[in-house]
């Protein structure tokens, strides 16, 4: 799969190349097979693997919690109150893992799922009022079920987002229902123009080659 994305690179400009081959060190190094590494060692050079900082969306999750009280976190997330008056989708998902208990944690994926709603019948310039936060929220919420191998509710969540059709949802997707490999042939054809695509695979992938495959 790697393999499939790297030729989807290599379809780009030199340029927009050059801007995602640091992008695949990160997962290179999660292989496991010494000859693999060899080859992504020898083709990646000394590119610099990021080194992860702090989550602030996770810190700002935390502290809210702890300083309000969950009942009072969860109202205040209702209202669009101070800290979630701003990236409440991201706040909200990352407060998932505080939740006193599963029920809780239940309640605020389904709190999550409400808040994002149908699409708003006003528009601006054509765009529902609500467009961007709701597929926020089914962005995150995507991501959490995909971790959580929840086909059903990874499905509502993926309807919400801006493009449900992405490849990033139809690798996270074979995430919980295996056979990622079949989408190798539509990733090595690559669009050959934006980065996004490759960016998309990969960030898609990553997860099934750091978390493996949902249990049957």
């Amino acid at each position: 799969m790697l393999e499939a994305i790297w030729s989807a690179a290599e379809a780009l400009p030199e340029k927009k190349q050059d801007r995602v081959k640091p992008l695949f060190a990160p997962l290179a190094l999660k292989l496991t097979d010494p000859k693999a590494k060899a080859v992504w060692e020898l083709r990646l050079g000394d590119v610099a693997v990021d080194v992860e900082g702090t989550d602030y969306v996770r810190l700002t999750a935390a502290t809210a919690v702890r300083e309000y009280g969950w009942e009072m976190f969860l109202q205040r997330a209702r209202d669009g109150l101070a800290p979630l008056h701003m990236g409440r989708p991201e706040i909200m998902g990352a407060a998932i893992e505080f939740a006193p208990d599963a029920k809780e944690r239940e309640r605020i994926i389904e709190l999550m799922f409400s808040l994002a709603g149908a699409a708003e019948s006003r528009t601006i310039s054509g765009i529902s009022v609500n467009a961007f936060e709701r597929a926020d929220f089914g962005h995150v919420l995507a991501e959490r079920m995909m971790r959580g191998c929840d086909l059903k509710a990874f499905d509502r969540a993926v309807a919400l987002t801006a493009a449900p059709k992405s490849l990033r949802y139809a690798l996270w997707r074979a995430r919980i229902t295996g056979g990622a490999g079949a989408l190798a042939d539509d990733i090595r054809a690559g669009d050959g123009e934006d980065t996004s695509y490759v960016r998309q695979a990969l960030e898609g992938y990553g997860a099934v080659l750091s978390l493996g495959y949902c249990p049957k």
